[in-house]
């Protein structure tokens, strides 16, 4: 038997390739910000920028023009609070662009995806209400809940095709799903970040969605990242509460997860190539260290074989380019 057989074109290879990416498995996050005609790129993330309502549009008709599957939308409100009232606001930062890209006739050729969480709207930037608790400050789960509830519902108004639910607090689905199906909103699905590890990875997007917070750190809430058996337990309660996808995050240092995911449940499932995976190995290209074209498709080429459907990544613009 000689394995090599198989290896000795390209064309042989494509046809025996058991795992594809097409750039309609990829979705595209974005950053929005106040103002007209802004793109700010972010220092820790090259190729990635704050875009005002008028430039995110332009990005979502590029994206649509590549073939991408769709965008996951951001937002940096122009004012924070302690409840983070610029999350549901009908004039919200993320409700504009969402209105603005139903105007646009590329973007309705993408899936829009609006990310549910309080952090880059409050001032303290945790991902809820918080309270005094026995041990300190602490964000206070159950009254966090009434909050995203209503922020996916003035999301999915504003022209949200699903809504994402990033926050780990307990309960958050059943919540939003009931808000959701009460104000109208019944068709709009709930990808849900099932396992979502408070991880070191994030910390260019702290940058990028200027969320870091301000005290304390989010191992109360997120999940410990050496526990594969509790993150099949978040998964299995979110699916219970009404939950139609799911979102695993990080991508590349959870790839057992993902697998574990994919052999327990039959529902679409995504994973999320986060700020750091992308800053490092553009910090590898910009040194000569690793060729960048095989490195992106090779990374993404990962998820999908670790079992995820679909990768939100930043390369997705370049990875589209490189799989036409």
């Amino acid at each position: 038997m000689r394995m090599r057989r198989l290896r000795r074109s390209d064309s042989m290879r494509a046809l025996v390739r058991e795992t594809v990416i097409e750039p309609g498995d990829l979705i595209y996050p974005l950053f929005i910000c106040p103002g007209q005609g802004v793109r700010r790129e972010v220092g820790s993330m090259p190729g990635v920028f704050n875009l005002s309502v008028d430039e995110a549009v332009r990005e979502a008709e590029e994206a649509a023009g590549l073939g991408l599957g769709g965008l996951l939308l951001f937002g940096l409100p122009e004012t924070k609070d302690e409840e983070g009232a610029g999350a549901w606001e009908e004039g919200g930062i993320v409700q504009q662009a969402l209105r603005a890209m139903r105007h646009s006739a590329a973007s309705k050729k993408l899936v829009l995806i609006a990310d549910v969480c309080l952090c880059e709207y409050t001032s303290h930037g945790h991902c809820g209400i918080i309270v005094q608790g026995r041990d300190g400050f602490e964000v206070d789960n159950d009254s966090t809940l009434e909050l995203l509830a209503r922020t996916a519902v003035s999301q999915a108004k504003a022209g949200a095709d699903i809504v994402a639910p990033s926050d780990m607090m307990d309960g958050r689905v059943a919540a939003i799903r009931r808000a959701l199906d009460t104000e109208g909103c019944s068709q709009t699905p709930i990808l849900s970040y099932a396992s979502k590890f408070a991880s070191a990875f994030y910390g260019p997007f702290r940058e990028a969605a200027d969320s870091a917070p301000q005290f304390g750190d989010r191992k109360t809430y997120q999940m410990d990242g050496a526990n594969l058996r509790e993150a099949m337990r978040e998964i299995d309660l979110d699916l219970g509460e009404g939950a139609d996808m799911i979102l695993m995050k990080p991508a590349m240092p959870y790839l057992d997860v993902i697998r574990a995911a994919r052999e327990r449940v039959d529902v679409p499932i995504g994973a999320y190539q986060v700020s750091g995976e992308y800053s490092m190995l553009q910090a590898a290209f910009a040194k000569g260290w690793l060729d960048r074209d095989r490195t992106i498709i090779e990374s993404l080429l990962g998820i999908r074989r670790a079992g995820a459907d679909f990768a939100v990544t930043y390369f997705a613009k370049d990875a589209a380019k490189l799989l036409a």
